[in-house]
């Protein structure tokens, strides 16, 4: 039994210009878990139309299965993928392939934030969701998409079009806040956050208390489904209403 994951030992990665969700996934993580992180090395190149996002998602794709076998030799039980938008790449059906062939690689069980959300969604009976992503449209077209063949009607979404991967840790809460309140209106049940770079763990809980309604912020999500897959129950506080209370 490892000493320090004596309850679980969760393997996560991320792209290696992530410099949120490693310690994101920290902050969630309870007593007796422990997180081993892989970098999915890539370089920091400017993003600044929907090619050169598409180059981001390639780089990002050829590289993380390098990531997932360097955690291997840890003898991790759990991976939870830092990374997004690959998860939500070409439907459902093409999200559910993609994250069989992450479980085949990892052999492990495997969360990522595609599926996480959708499931911490269906927590709260949502039907009409927002979105907001630090994307460029071409990809917010996969998440769109992926929620629509979830069930869900997304009556609103908004990319912030981040110039490079480093910059999207740079954004700031005024710019989260004042896109959550864009994206708010008596039509929506819920409001999401994909992009697992733009750190919103804490602000998406703040949001709920002032909104009302679901906030779910992709890291809590993703974390909090691996905590449940693995049949860790433990409730967190000032991480927002799933964390807390399911």
């Amino acid at each position: 039994m490892d000493h320090l994951g004596y309850r679980k030992k969760m393997g996560t990665l991320g792209p290696s210009t992530n410099t949120i969700v490693q310690p994101d996934f920290d902050d969630l993580r309870p007593v007796g878990v422990t997180n081993h992180y892989s970098r999915i090395a890539i370089p920091n190149n400017p993003v600044n139309d929907n090619e050169s996002f598409l180059k981001l998602v390639d780089n990002i794709n050829q590289a993380t299965v390098e990531a997932v076998d360097v955690l291997l030799s840890c003898e991790m039980d759990y991976l939870v993928m830092g990374m997004s938008a690959a998860t939500f790449w070409n439907g459902r059906q093409g999200a559910s392939d993609y994250l069989d062939k992450m479980k085949e690689r990892a052999q492990v069980g495997v969360s990522c934030g595609s599926f996480a959300t959708e499931a911490a969604l269906n927590v709260y009976k949502a039907k009409r969701i927002a979105f907001l992503s630090p994307y460029f449209e071409v990809a917010n077209a996969q998440v769109r998409r992926f929620y629509q063949d979830c069930g869900f009607t997304v009556v609103r979404d908004i990319c912030l079009q981040r110039p490079s991967p480093v910059q999207i840790a740079h954004s700031t809460d005024e710019i989260c806040r004042k896109t959550i309140l864009e994206l708010d209106g008596d039509d929506v049940d819920a409001i999401v956050q994909v992009g697992t770079n733009l750190s919103m763990i804490r602000l998406a809980a703040a949001a709920e208390l002032f909104l009302g309604k679901p906030v779910i912020a992709i890291n809590t999500a993703t974390y909090w489904h691996a905590l449940r897959a693995v049949g860790i129950q433990d409730k967190k506080a000032g991480f927002g209403h799933l964390m807390e209370h399911h």
